[in-house]
C-alpha cells in the first residue's frame, strides 16, 4: 500500500487529521480552529521565544523519526521558556513541507510535537502549514513566570556560584557517532534524538535566588560566554565536575575523540545553567560546575579552552 501524500490529503484535511492528535493543556481558553487561539496569562506578563528546524541542518530523516523531530522541536523552545525561570503553557507551530511527504510522518511529528510538550506541562494550541521544498518546523513557546521576575543572562556577579541541571555532552556525542555510520551507544544516540530536559529546574532556580541562567542548546562553553558577556564577568568551569560514563567514554575512545570536547562544546541537550549567591545550598537535580570571577572570559580550569566552544549556525 503506498502511502498518502499530504498533496493527496489536503491542507484542511492535513490540518484536521494533526489537530485531533493535539491536548490544549491547561489555560487554554480557545484552541486550533479559529483565526487565533486565545491563552489565560494569570500573570499578566508572557514569556514567548521561538526556534527553526530545518532539515539537513538540524536533523535528518534517516536517523531520526518524526516523533523525535517532534521531541527535538519542542524541547528547543520550551527549554528557553525554563531558562527564563517559567513554567511553559503553550506551543505554537508552523510547519512547511514538500507535497510528496507522506501524511503519516506529519502525524508522528505531531505526536511528537505534543509528548514533549506534555513533559512540560504545556499544550499545543495553533499554527500554520505551508508547501515547500525543504521541510522546516518552527515552534513558538509561551511561557508564565507566575509572579516571579525573569532570570536574565545580565544578573551573575563575582563570586557566585555556577552550577548545571541536566546532561551536556550526550547529543553531540550521539550526533558524532551517528555521523560515523553507527547506530549505538544507544545512551548517546538516543541523547542526540530526544534531549531530557530539567524544566522543573528553571524555576525552581528562579526559587532559589538565581542570579542568571541560560539553555545550554550551544554548547557550554559557548553559551556560559553569552552569560559572561551580558553579565562583564569571567566564568570558570572545572572539568572534574563533569565524569564522563562509560558509553561515553568508550565511544570517545574508539572514534579518537575527547570526551570532554562533547562535554564542554556539545550543543542540543539543553541542559540549564544558572549562577547562585555564593553559599546557597542546590537541591537535588543542581550540581556545582565552577565560578564567576572577575574579568571577561570562559576559562576551564583557568586556562582559555583550545577550538571552538560551541555551535555557530553561520560558521
Amino acid at each position: 500500500m503506498v502511502d498518502e501524500t499530504i498533496a493527496e490529503a489536503g491542507e484542511f484535511g492535513l490540518i484536521q487529521r494533526v489537530t485531533a492528535r493535539l491536548k490544549e493543556g491547561p489555560g487554554v481558553l480557545l484552541g486550533p480552529g479559529d483565526d487565533a487561539a486565545v491563552l489565560a496569562a494569570p500573570d499578566g506578563r508572557v514569556v514567548a521565544t521561538t526556534d527553526v528546524l530545518v532539515e539537513g541542518r538540524h536533523f535528518r530523516r534517516d536517523w531520526s523519526a518524526a516523533a523525535d523531530v517532534g521531541h527535538r522541536a519542542a524541547a528547543a523552545n520550551l527549554a528557553d521558556v525554563a531558562a527564563m525561570g517559567a513554567v511553559p503553557t503553550a506551543l505554537l507551530v508552523g510547519f512547511v513541507a514538500p507535497p510528496e511527504l507522506p501524511v503519516a510522518w506529519a502525524e508522528e511529528l505531531a505526536d511528537g510535537l505534543a509528548e514533549e510538550a506534555a513533559l512540560a506541562g504545556a499544550g499545543i494550541i495553533g499554527g500554520d502549514m505551508s508547501s515547500g521544498p525543504v521541510l522546516m518546523i518552527s515552534v513558538t513557546a509561551l511561557g508564565d513566570l507566575g509572579g516571579r521576575a525573569p532570570v536574565r543572562r545580565d544578573g551573575a556577579r563575582p563570586g557566585d556560584l555556577l552550577a548545571l541541571a541536566g546532561r551536556v555532552g550526550y547529543a553531540a556525542a550521539g550526533y558524532t557517532v551517528l555521523s560515523r555510520g553507527f547506530r549505538s551507544p544507544r545512551l548517546l544516540v538516543e541523547a542526540h534524538r530526544r534531549p531530557e530536559v530539567p524544566y522543573a529546574a528553571g524555576p525552581q532556580a528562579a526559587g532559589l535566588g538565581a542570579t542568571s541562567m541560560i539553555d545550554v542548546s550551544d554548547g557550554l562553553l559557548a553559551d556560559l560566554g553569552h552569560l559572561a558577556t551580558a553579565s562583564g564577568v569571567g566564568i570558570d568551569v572545572h572539568r572534574a565536575a563533569f565524569p564522563v560514563p562509560a558509553q561515553m567514554r568508550d565511544a570517545a575512545g574508539a572514534l579518537g575523540v575527547d570526551p570532554h570536547a562533547w562535554i564542554l562544546t556539545g550543543g542540543d541537550d539543553h541542559a540549564l545553567a544558572a549562577t547562585f549567591p555564593a553559599g546557597t545550598v542546590l537541591p537535588d537535580g543542581w550540581s556545582a560546575i565552577g565560578t564567576v570571577r572577575e574579568g571577561s572570559r570562559v576559562t576551564v580550569d583557568g586556562d582559555l579552552f583550545e577550538g571552538s566552544g560551541g555551535w555557530d549556525h553561520f560558521a
